[in-house]
């Protein structure tokens, strides 16, 4: 998932690592934390797969620095990355990483995907209360847990509801868009509900 995040903040403009690192913490640091132990690899192995590549020294902005930008089949990787990746990434934790950069992707995609983490909340609702009925006889932490978790996952499947219902509004609105631009282009995302 790091591969996501350089590849999309390397879309918006070339950086460093450090700026790289700055801008995975101020924009994603609320949920997904990095350290250079693992930036500075991640950055090699995409420079050895062609996805990104070091700017000439003449463009960088500091000679000691290596300045980074994404190639045009790091784009595409970005975009593979986003839409696809992996399924497990659908059930864990790094869906707000694939969210943060939603504004690549066509509405079509968008709805795709966020029916798709939907489902699989649903699933794990169910799940949840199913062990939640079963689960008489355990102590009081234990029980506030798990009703703590069924409650999380309800509201955000209610959020994910109302994403989804901006988005389909916005397709059937039949009107031209930012967001109707050619996939891997920047796009505005068709403003989340408050």
């Amino acid at each position: 998932m790091l591969e996501l995040a350089i590849l999309g903040l390397l879309k918006e403009r070339s950086m460093h690592g450090y700026e790289l690192k700055k801008q995975l913490g101020q924009r994603l640091g609320f949920f997904w934390t990095v350290s250079f132990g693992s930036l500075y690899p991640t950055l090699k192995k995409l420079e050895r797969r062609g996805f990104v590549e070091k700017l000439p020294n003449g463009e960088a902005a500091s000679r000691r620095k290596h300045v980074y930008r994404i190639t045009s089949s790091g784009e595409d990787e970005f975009l593979h990355l986003l839409e696809e990746g992996p399924s497990s990434a659908w059930e864990d934790d790094k869906f707000p990483l694939r969210l943060a950069f939603f504004g690549y992707l066509r509405p079509e995609s968008r709805i795709r995907l966020l029916e798709r983490r939907k489902q699989t909340l649903e699933e794990r609702l169910v799940e949840g209360r199913r062990s939640l009925s079963a689960a008489r006889r355990a102590d009081t932490y234990t029980l506030s847990l798990m009703r703590h978790g069924v409650s999380v996952t309800e509201h955000d499947i209610a959020w994910l509801d109302e994403l989804i219902s901006a988005e389909r509004a916005h397709l059937s609105g039949g009107e031209a868009a930012p967001d109707d631009a050619e996939p891997g282009e920047r796009t505005q995302p068709t403003s989340p509900p408050k």
